[in-house]
């Protein structure tokens, strides 16, 4: 799409939406899907645009509105939306777009109404005035200043500049072109061609003949290898199964189990070296058990005045109910039954629709698909044409060089034949050149004597400034400064005054600013007071009501305990329809599958065979791991044996 088509669909969008029948979703796909708009690019454009619209809708109501009420008193109301998507896309799409993008959308309008609008809207004074302070009181202040008003200003140059030329093409000013400056033209010397060089006639490319392919055993693993590895998994296991008889089946007269009372010894000792390397343990305490006990919960300021504020509305709320009872109001039982019932209907209908778009959803995805494997025969039968097509082109690729073989052999022989007089042009450009390297070296000599002499007048010209600067510098200055603090500096104000009255001033001043401070410290602790006895009666009247609650709870609970909730189930003939029409598309899908399935040939099983050795080896480099993972935590259990053995004799030999 060209760039006024994709500003007009994100405008036809807005004008259609309604925020109280539609969602944006369901909306702009149904847009969409009118329109006929299938390229990902511009459905992900006009998704995008619509939705921060929407969700922005805040920010651009501000410009509109402003323009409206300001500048905008003659355009129409019913543009409203496109001065809605061009303020959108210059607030937060510009960075992405890019200036080029931008002028290119807001050249597909009228250039009278785009000036009108975007001379109001890009003008830093009303931004960064009126516009942000309006922004402010729907967004936070960093919101506003970072994503709404920092890039807008760094763009503005750039912006206002657009808006010049705008008012230049209004105007009709016209820039003054400027002047073809005319070329010097090269005229060549007149010199005899000389002889082409004899080009040999090419030889025919030798046609190579068609290699045989290599073996298939060459790429294939001698069976004799996987036999002897078969051998030596079996042998190995084998051997593993004997070590584990082996460790089982131990001799009784060398059992290393020591008795119960040296197996404590052991164990005291070890704790009791234990404790000697523990100088600084710090003595925890148990942690408290609050399953005993209920721990009270401590309410803020602020959620105890929430919380009041609450009952004290539900208490004014009772109190108008009872005197409209009193004043012979009905009960309205009757209305919240026949509430409830329409709200169970209503949530019926909404169940049958969600189904519903269930089912369509489904069935576009069925149709989907077969319009899926209707492409791909398509497709397979295109590339059949086109190899078709190829070898023809092919064909007459070969005959087209041929010619131009036979072209190229007959300009050969043309150009055989046309070398003389090259050796006397070459003399005559040689005396040519000779003559102007010699005034060329004539002509600088004169110039290298004419700026030694500029070069020695600069040079004394220079030396005078420095003897004078140098005079300049020799002259004494006085650096001494006298200041009186009674005086004034003479300057003939009103409010002048000396440094020692401005200093008793301040004084002053400062005074004043302590005994204010102690007056305010003094309003604080009152204020304090009075509302500290304020949050003491709240809690009564919280505490009053929570013990009100919990007694109607229980009584609600045993009310709930006694009904049972029903489940809603929606049947529609639409539906079932549906339902029918979704089968059938998921027949045609799988009987299309089932004809479209490739058979069985040489490649695929070559391919199954070397994915199945493939999962083999993996299988066998996975048990090696295995394998070498259970001898390194053989050793580890080792050396942590030795190194609990030579504790434990270090032990002994302590206490011994």
């Amino acid at each position: 799409m060209d760039h006024k088509l994709l500003l007009d669909h994100c405008v036809g969008v807005l004008d259609t939406f309604n925020q109280e029948i539609h969602s944006v979703d369901d909306h702009v796909n149904q847009y969409l899907k009118d329109y006929g708009i299938y390229d990902e690019d511009e459905q992900t454009f006009i998704v995008e645009v619509f939705s921060g619209c929407v969700r922005y809708s805040n920010v651009m109501s501000v410009v509109v509105n402003g323009f409206y009420a300001k500048d905008g008193k003659t355009a129409l109301r019913s543009q409203q939306n496109l001065y809605t998507v061009l303020a959108y896309l210059a607030l937060f799409r510009l960075d992405e777009l890019g200036m080029a993008n931008l002028r290119q959308f807001v050249r597909s309008q009228d250039i009278n109404k785009m000036f009108k609008f975007l001379q109001f809207f890009f003008n830093e004074k009303s931004v960064t005035s009126w516009m942000k302070d309006t922004w402010q009181k729907y967004y936070e202040h960093t919101f506003v200043q970072t994503k709404l008003v920092s890039p807008l200003r760094r763009w503005l140059p750039e912006l206002e500049e657009m808006v010049g030329q705008m008012r230049e093409k209004i105007d009709n000013i016209t820039k003054p072109r400027r002047k073809a400056l005319t070329t010097t033209e090269i005229k060549p010397f007149k010199i005899t061609q000389p002889r082409p060089k004899s080009v040999p006639v090419p030889e025919p490319i030798p046609k190579l003949e068609r290699s045989r392919p290599p073996p298939e055993t060459l790429y294939k693993q001698p069976s004799e290898l996987g036999k002897i590895e078969q051998v030596r998994q079996a042998n190995r296991r084998r051997a593993e199964e004997r070590l584990m008889d082996a460790s089982r089946k131990q001799f009784a007269c060398a059992n290393p189990e020591k008795s119960l009372k040296t197996k404590e010894k052991i164990q005291r000792i070890l704790d009791e070296a234990d404790q000697k390397l523990e100088f600084d343990k710090p003595k925890t305490n148990k942690a408290p058990s609050f399953l005993s006990q209920e721990v009270p919960v401590k309410m803020t300021a602020a959620a105890i005045l929430r919380e009041g504020f609450l009952y004290q509305q539900r208490e004014a709320e009772e109190i108008k109910k009872l005197e409209n009872l009193e004043a012979g109001a009905k009960d309205k039982s009757d209305f919240e039954k026949w509430q409830t019932e329409m709200r169970r209907k209503d949530t019926e209908l909404d169940l049958a629709e969600i189904e519903r778009r269930r089912l369509e959803g489904k069935i576009s995805h069925e149709e989907a698909i077969l319009a899926r494997q209707n492409i791909v025969q398509e497709n397979r039968q295109r590339v059949t044409e086109m190899k078709e097509e190829t070898e023809k082109m092919f064909e007459r690729y070969l005959e087209e060089k041929f010619k131009e073989e036979q072209q190229m052999k007959q300009l050969v022989e043309d150009t055989m034949k046309g070398h003389k007089n090259a050796k006397e042009a070459k003399k005559k450009l040689m005396e040519y050149k000779q003559k102007i390297v010699a005034e060329v070296a004539e002509e600088s000599r004169e110039m290298m004597a004419r700026a030694v002499e500029e070069a020695e007048l600069e040079m004394r010209r220079r030396m005078e400034l420095i003897h004078q600067i140098r005079a300049m510098e020799a002259v004494p200055v006085i650096r001494q400064k006298f200041v009186d603090t009674t005086s004034t500096a003479g300057h003939g104000l009103l409010s002048e005054m000396s440094i020692a009255e401005l200093r008793e001033r301040v004084a002053l001043l400062r005074t004043a600013e302590q005994e204010a401070e102690e007056m305010k410290r003094d309003d604080i602790l009152m204020d304090k007071e009075a509302k500290d006895q304020m949050l003491l009666d709240t809690l009564e009247r919280i505490s009053k009501h929570r013990l009100e609650q919990t007694k109607a709870a229980a009584v609600k609970l045993e009310g709930r305990k006694k009904g049972e909730p029903r489940k809603m189930t929606v049947e529609t003939p639409e539906l079932s329809a549906l339902q029918q029409k979704l089968e059938e598309r998921r027949q045609q899908r799988l009987h299309g599958q089932e004809s479209s399935r490739l058979a069985p040939n040489a490649k695929s099983a070559k391919r199954t065979k070397s994915l199945i050795n493939q999962k083999k080896n993996l299988e066998e480099s996975r048990w090696r791991e295995l394998e070498a993972t259970r001898e390194r935590s053989a050793q580890v259990m080792q050396q942590s044996y030795a190194r609990s053995a030579t504790r434990l004799n270090t032990a002994l030999t302590s206490v011994t």
